[in-house]
């Protein structure tokens, strides 16, 4: 597919695509990942269905939980909020979300969540940085529930390293099931499964990991083309000598309970 293709024509190429939302069909073709068994927006619907106030946090483009809440269609519940931190994403998932009744609110991911106590049964998230348990806790009804599906640790790690090196092992374990679980508990909610997955990932052309990198930044901070020019040109001829280069994500289903008690 890329033979006539030159590195300078597939890094413009993926330095070109937008990156707002979690839409991921530009890599049709390009680049493959498994797919976690559990199904997490299907879930995620069955759970809607049954709530009565449910929040999204750190919603993306929205483009997740709205495929969430086609499922659960037409039992949903009254009331619908979103959050998200970062503007481009915000306008995209309040034009998504809206005429679903959800309301969006911009809100920086490290901050407090701006709701009153206890105002959800269902708080639901897919892929947060970072979990902030005491705020999920806080926001939760008694008896409600936490159902999201989260990074696991050293995810696509064989991609990350190529660009900055061999890491740490406490950067690798950062995101480990069991000090997620243990945060969990900390703020005083119950784990009542906790599933993990190791998934195979291919990225048939530089182009596909150039707007990978530009789209899920955490994976290599500051990423430019720039920057990593030689890296991105090395791993190039690597793709065009040996195939696609193969990583594994890594994906955990948190499904937590807050007390009655």
């Amino acid at each position: 597919m890329t033979a006539d293709r030159t590195f300078e024509d597939l890094v413009a190429e993926g330095a070109a695509v937008p990156t707002e939302g979690w839409d991921f069909s530009w890599f049709e073709g390009r680049a493959t990942e498994e797919r976690p068994s559990w199904g997490y927006a299907r879930s995620a619907g069955e759970r809607l269905a049954r709530a009565e106030a449910a929040l999204d946090i750190q919603t993306g483009g929205g483009e997740v939980f709205d495929f969430a809440l086609a499922t659960a269609a037409p039992a949903r519940p009254p009331l619908l909020a979103a959050t998200e931190g970062w503007p481009p994403n915000v306008t995209k998932a309040t034009a998504l979300l809206r005429p679903r009744g959800v309301v969006v609110v911009a809100a920086p991911d490290d901050a407090p969540l701006p709701f009153a106590d206890e105002a959800f049964d269902l708080v639901l998230s897919r892929h947060p940085v970072t979990p902030h348990w005491a705020e999920i806790a806080r926001v939760l009804r008694p008896g409600g529930t936490y159902f999201a599906q989260h990074v696991g640790p050293s995810s696509v790690f064989e991609l990350v390293e190529h660009f900055v090196g061999p890491q740490p092992d406490a950067t690798r374990n950062a995101r480990h099931p069991d000090r997620e679980r243990a945060g969990a508990e900390a703020a005083g909610l119950e784990v009542v499964h906790l599933r993990a997955e190791r998934l195979r990932m291919e990225f048939h052309d530089i182009a596909a990991v150039v707007h990978f990198l530009r789209k899920v930044i955490w994976m290599v901070p500051g990423f430019t083309v720039v920057a990593y020019e030689p890296q991105l040109r090395a791993l190039h001829e690597r793709i065009e000598k040996e195939g696609p280069f193969v990583a594994h994500s890594t994906r955990q289903l948190f499904d937590v309970r807050k007390s009655t008690l």
